[in-house]
C-alpha cells in the first residue's frame, strides 16, 4: 500500500490550492472539451438537472495532477480520456503563457486495467452500482467474498476455452491475473479446460488472500486513536508550498500575480 513516511496522502479541500488553481484552468479549458467527456455524457443524460461541477469535475483532475507537476499518473482504463484531457489543457496553457505544466503520461497496468462488474461483465464494476452481487469491497468478509465470486456470471460452455470464452470468464481471469502476476502462458496452462466451478474457487481464493492483509492493516489503523487524522495533517503540510509555488507561478504567467516588491 501508500506509505505515508514516503507518500503524502492528503484531503484535497485541505489544500485549497487545487480549487484556485482549478480555476485558472477553466479559463483556458473549452467548454466543447468537456461537454465531449464520456463519463460527463452518461452521467448528465441519467439526470435531470446537471449541475455545473460534474461538466467542470474534469478540469478538477487536472488540477490534482498539475499542481504537483506529476511525471507519471496511476490511472485505469476508464480514466484515460481525462489525462488526455488533461495533457491537452497542458498543451494549450504551455501554448498561450510558456512553459509551465510538465506533460504527464499516463500509466495503465498490464493487467487489471477495467475491472468488470461480477453480475454483469459488459459493465465496469463500481461500488455504487445497484445489486449485492456486482462489486467486490475492500473490507467483504471471505465469506461474502467467496459468495459473490461463485454466483459470478459466466457462459454457456461448460469450461474455460481461451478462444471462445465470454466477458465473464475472462473478467474473472483478469482478476486471477492481476492479484497471481503470472503470466499468459502460465495462465493458460493452468486454467484451460478448467470447469467454471473450480475457476471461481480458485479465483475466489486468490481474492481472499489478497485482501486478508488489507484488512487485517485497516483494522489495526482504525484502533489507533488519531493516526489518521495526523497522516492526513502531516501530509497536508507537507505539499502545501509545493502546490503554492505552483498557484504563484500560474498566476505569474497569466499575469494575474504582482510581485510584492512592484506592489511597494
Amino acid at each position: 500500500g501508500i506509505d505515508p513516511k514516503h507518500s503524502a496522502v492528503v484531503v484535497q479541500s485541505s489544500v485549497p490550492e487545487h480549487a484556485e488553481l482549478a480555476w485558472m484552468l477553466t479559463c483556458v479549458t473549452p467548454v466543447g472539451w468537456l461537454e465531449r467527456m464520456t463519463q460527463y455524457k452518461a452521467k448528465a443524460a441519467a439526470q435531470e438537472t446537471v449541475g455545473d461541477g460534474l461538466l467542470q469535475y474534469p478540469v478538477l483532475m487536472a488540477a490534482d495532477i498539475l499542481i504537483y507537476q506529476a511525471q507519471v499518473v496511476p490511472v485505469g482504463d476508464d480514466q484515460t480520456q481525462h489525462l488526455e484531457l488533461t495533457r491537452d489543457i497542458v498543451q494549450r496553457f504551455n501554448s498561450l503563457y510558456g512553459d509551465t505544466f510538465v506533460m504527464p503520461e499516463a500509466r495503465l497496468p498490464m493487467v487489471g486495467a477495467r475491472v468488470m462488474g461480477l453480475d454483469d461483465p459488459t459493465k465496469k464494476m463500481s461500488k455504487s452500482a445497484p445489486g449485492s452481487g456486482h462489486a467486490v469491497a475492500l473490507l467483504d468478509p471471505p465469506d461474502v467474498v467467496k459468495k459473490k465470486l461463485m454466483r459470478a456470471t459466466t457462459d454457456s460452455n461448460p469450461a474455460v476455452d481461451f478462444e471462445t470464452m465470454g466477458p465473464g470468464v475472462a473478467n474473472l481471469l483478469s482478476i486471477f491475473q492481476a492479484f497471481s502476476e503470472w503470466s499468459d502462458d502460465q495462465m493458460k496452462s493452468h486454467f484451460a479446460g478448467m470447469r467454471y466451478g473450480d475457476l471461481k474457487k480458485q479465483v475466489a481464493e486468490m481474492v481472499v488472500s489478497q485482501l486478508e492483509p488489507f484488512q487485517q492493516r485497516y483494522r489495526q489503523i482504525v484502533s489507533e486513536p488519531g493516526y489518521l487524522a495526523g497522516v492526513l495533517r502531516e501530509g497536508a503540510e507537507r505539499v502545501r508550498p509545493f502546490a503554492r509555488s505552483t498557484v504563484e507561478l500560474v498566476k505569474q504567467r497569466m499575469g494575474l500575480y504582482i510581485a510584492r516588491d512592484a506592489a511597494r
